[in-house]
C-alpha cells in the first residue's frame, strides 16, 4: 500500500489560515502508517482518517469570544474551482491536542479528476484541533459538508441519505458555531 501527498494539501503552510506541520514530510507520512490500523471512515466510502500523534502539529481554529471580529473573502481554493465564501479570525495558530490526516482513495479522487500521484491512498487534509476530541473527529465545516453533498465545485460527493446529511450538518454547526480558522 502506498500513501502521497495530494497537491491539494500543500496549502497547508504556516502563513496560511489552514492547520500545518513542522515535522518532516517524511515524519509524517511514517505517523501515517504507522496508525493506519486505527482508520476511522470518513464522511463516504474511500475516505479515511488516521488519528496521529499532535506533536508538531498547528491548528488553526480558535474559539471565538463576543466582539471578536471576523473577515471574510470570496476566492477559490484552487486553479478552476468555483469562488467560495470564507469568514477567518484575527489569532495565533495553537499547537495541535488532536490531529486526523484525511486520507482519500485512489478511486475517490479518479471521480474527478483530482489524483496527484498513483498512490492507493493521498493524504488531501490535516485537520488539527487545540481541544481533544469533541464526540469523535473533528466535524467537516458546513459550508464544506454543504459544498461536497451537493457537489458544488470542487465538492466531493458524500454519497449520504438526506438523513445522514442532516445529522452530520447538525453536529459540523453545534462544533462550529463559536469557532472560526485563523485568517
Amino acid at each position: 500500500m502506498e500513501i502521497a501527498f495530494n497537491n491539494f494539501v500543500r496549502r497547508q503552510t504556516a502563513d496560511s489560515s489552514f492547520s500545518h506541520w513542522t515535522i518532516s514530510d517524511e515524519v509524517l507520512l511514517n505517523r501515517v502508517k504507522y496508525e493506519f490500523s486505527k482508520a476511522k471512515p470518513g464522511y463516504r466510502d474511500g475516505v479515511i482518517l488516521v488519528p496521529v500523534d499532535p506533536d508538531g502539529f498547528f491548528s488553526s481554529v480558535i474559539q471565538l469570544k463576543a466582539g471578536d471580529k471576523l473577515e471574510g473573502e470570496f476566492k477559490a481554493r484552487r486553479e478552476g474551482e468555483d469562488p467560495r465564501k470564507t469568514l477567518h479570525a484575527k489569532g495565533n495558530k495553537m499547537p495541535a491536542r488532536m490531529v486526523d490526516v484525511v486520507l482519500y482513495s485512489k478511486n475517490v479522487l479518479a471521480d474527478n479528476s483530482e489524483n496527484s500521484t498513483e498512490a492507493d491512498w493521498e493524504i488531501v487534509s490535516v485537520n488539527a484541533s487545540p481541544e481533544e476530541r469533541w464526540r469523535g473527529e473533528l466535524p467537516i465545516q458546513p459550508d464544506t459538508l454543504i459544498a461536497n453533498h451537493f457537489q458544488l465545485s470542487g465538492g466531493t460527493a458524500t454519497n449520504m441519505t438526506d438523513s445522514e446529511f442532516v445529522a452530520a450538518l447538525k453536529t459540523s454547526v453545534l462544533y462550529w458555531k463559536d469557532k472560526a480558522m485563523v485568517g
